[in-house]
């Protein structure tokens, strides 16, 4: 089963921190969205690996789409 990363925020993806297949912590920063010029990290909900990035850099997210799923460790 895995776990979404959902953008807080609306806004532009900035930057993508981590790749597919990258272990990752709870609270580690999976990407930084840009929003009325305030940068604001992404961060995942649980530790695991990245499983998908669903977005680009430069690409528009609206609050509550996701970003990136996690395959959680066990």
């Amino acid at each position: 089963m895995t776990t979404p990363v959902t953008a807080p925020i609306t806004g532009i993806v900035w930057k993508v921190l981590v790749s597919v297949g990258d272990s990752i912590t709870p609270e580690q920063a999976v990407l930084i969205l840009e929003s009325m010029k305030m940068e604001v990290p992404v961060v995942s909900p649980c530790k695991g690996v990245v499983h998908s990035i669903e977005v680009a850099e430069g690409q528009p997210v609206e609050d509550g789409d996701r970003v990136a799923t996690i395959l959680p460790a066990e």
